[in-house]
C-alpha cells in the first residue's frame, strides 16, 4: 500500500517521470495551438471529429478553458492588438504584466459578455459543450489530478501541478507577452509580434509568432527555410489519417525571370505577396543604402544613422512621435537615404488603396516604377527589376 502511494501503479525511473511530465505538457499545448488556435479562433483548419473531441476532452481536464472564451479573446486580441482594448498587450499593460498575470488578465476577459458574444461566434455548443465543459470546467481539472495521483503515486501532485501552470505561464505569459516583445521579425505587419526563436518546438510552433500575425489565417506558421513549426508537422501527421484538413498556408512567392513589364498578373501577385514584397525592398534597397550612408558618415552621424535602423522599415503605425521626428531629422540631412524610404511608402500606398480599381492600381504600379528608375539609385533599379517578375501562384 505504501508503495503504491508512493509510486502509483506505473512506478518509473526519474527519468520515466520527467518523460512522461513533458510527453503530457507538450499534448496540451499542441492541444491548444491546433484546436484552439489554428482550427477555432482562426479557422485556418479542419479536424476530423474525432481529433476535435478528442482535444476538447483534454483541455478540459488540463486547462478547464471553455473553448468560446478562448476563441472570443484570442479573435479580439488579433482585432484590438496594440491598443487599449488588447487583451493582453505588452506594449500596452508591459511586458512584467503580461508574463506573470497573464492567467488573471484572460479571466478578466472572459467575464466581458460582450467580447464573447462578438467574437465567439462558430465555436462548439453541444450538449455536453453546454452541460459539462462549459458548467463544470474545474471537474475536468479534478479528475486529472486524481488520475496522476493514482499512476504516480505522491509524484503525481508535482506533474499535475506543473500540467495546470503550463499554459497560464508559457501561453498566456509567454507566447502573449514575449512574443509582442522581443525576437526577430521577418514582415513589417502593424503590430509588435515577434519570433522568439525559428525552431518552434517547445511551445507547439507559437514561438513564430510574427509569421502568424502576418498571416493569421495560416495553419503553418514557418515561412522560410531554416524555420520549423512542430504544430505544423503533427497537422501533417494527422492529414495522412484523415485527422486534419488544412485550408490556407502562407502565399510562396512565384518569380517568372524572363518577365519585364507589369501587368495585371504582376499586381495580383505582389499584393499576395506583399509582405514578402515589402521584407526585400528593407533587405536589398534600404539597408544597402544605410550601410553606404554610414561610411560616409562621421562618427556622431553613423551612431545616429545605426539609431534609425528599425525605423525606416517599421511600418509608421507602430512608431510614436518622438521617433517620428528623430527618423525625419536624419532623413533631412541623408538625402539618399530620405529617397529610398519615401519610395518604400509610396509602394505600400498603392495596395493601400482599396476604393482603386485593378486598372488603377496597375498603372500607379508601373509609374511607381518608371520614377524608381528614373532616380538613377542603383538599388532602386534592381529592386524594379526584381519586382516586374513576380507571377500568380497557381492553385
Amino acid at each position: 500500500m505504501l508503495a503504491f502511494l508512493s509510486h502509483g501503479l506505473l512506478n518509473l525511473p526519474w527519468w520515466g517521470y520527467l518523460l512522461v511530465t513533458l510527453v503530457l505538457m507538450q499534448i496540451t499545448i499542441l492541444s491548444v495551438t491546433i484546436f484552439l488556435h489554428r482550427c477555432q479562433a482562426h479557422r485556418a483548419l479542419d479536424l476530423h471529429p474525432i481529433a476535435s473531441h478528442f482535444f476538447r476532452f483534454w483541455l478540459w481536464m488540463t486547462t478547464g478553458m471553455v473553448t468560446k472564451e478562448w476563441t472570443a479573446i484570442h479573435r479580439k486580441h488579433h482585432s484590438k492588438v496594440e491598443t487599449d482594448d488588447d487583451p493582453h498587450s505588452p506594449q500596452i499593460k508591459g511586458l512584467a504584466t503580461v508574463v506573470w498575470q497573464g492567467a488573471e488578465l484572460y479571466k478578466k476577459e472572459a467575464r466581458n459578455a460582450e467580447t464573447l458574444e462578438r467574437f465567439g461566434q462558430g465555436t462548439p455548443d453541444d450538449w455536453i459543450e453546454r452541460n459539462v465543459y462549459t458548467n463544470h470546467s474545474a471537474l475536468g481539472i479534478a479528475i486529472m489530478l486524481v488520475i496522476d495521483l493514482a499512476l504516480f503515486g505522491v509524484l503525481g501532485l508535482t506533474i499535475w501541478a506543473l500540467q495546470m501552470s503550463n499554459i497560464p505561464f508559457f501561453a498566456a505569459g509567454v507566447i502573449n507577452g514575449v512574443a509582442h516583445y522581443w525576437g526577430y521579425r521577418n514582415f513589417e505587419c502593424q503590430d509588435a509580434s515577434r519570433n522568439i526563436t525559428p525552431l518552434a518546438l517547445f511551445l507547439g510552433g507559437e514561438e513564430l509568432h510574427n509569421n502568424h500575425h502576418t498571416y493569421g489565417t495560416s495553419a503553418k506558421f514557418s515561412v522560410k527555410w531554416w524555420e520549423f513549426d512542430i504544430g505544423w508537422m503533427f497537422i501533417r501527421c494527422m492529414q495522412i489519417f484523415g485527422l486534419a484538413k488544412p485550408k490556407r498556408i502562407p502565399p510562396k512567392a512565384i518569380l517568372q525571370a524572363d518577365k519585364a513589364s507589369i501587368d495585371i498578373e504582376t499586381l495580383k501577385a505582389i499584393i499576395t505577396n506583399r509582405f514578402y514584397v515589402m521584407a526585400r525592398y528593407s533587405k536589398d534597397v534600404i539597408m544597402p543604402v544605410l550601410r553606404a550612408e554610414r561610411q560616409r558618415a562621421s562618427d556622431a552621424g553613423g551612431a545616429m544613422l545605426s539609431r534609425i535602423r528599425k525605423l525606416l522599415v517599421r511600418d509608421t503605425s507602430l512608431v510614436d512621435s518622438s521617433k517620428k521626428q528623430q527618423l525625419e531629422t536624419v532623413l533631412q540631412t541623408h538625402q539618399l537615404l530620405n529617397v529610398v524610404y519615401q519610395y518604400r511608402l509610396k509602394l505600400q500606398n498603392i495596395w493601400a488603396r482599396s476604393t482603386a480599381s485593378q486598372k488603377e492600381l496597375v498603372e500607379a504600379l508601373q509609374e511607381w516604377c518608371r520614377q524608381a528608375e528614373a532616380t538613377g539609385i542603383e538599388a532602386l533599379r534592381e529592386f524594379v527589376k526584381h519586382l516586374k517578375t513576380y507571377v500568380p501562384q497557381q492553385v
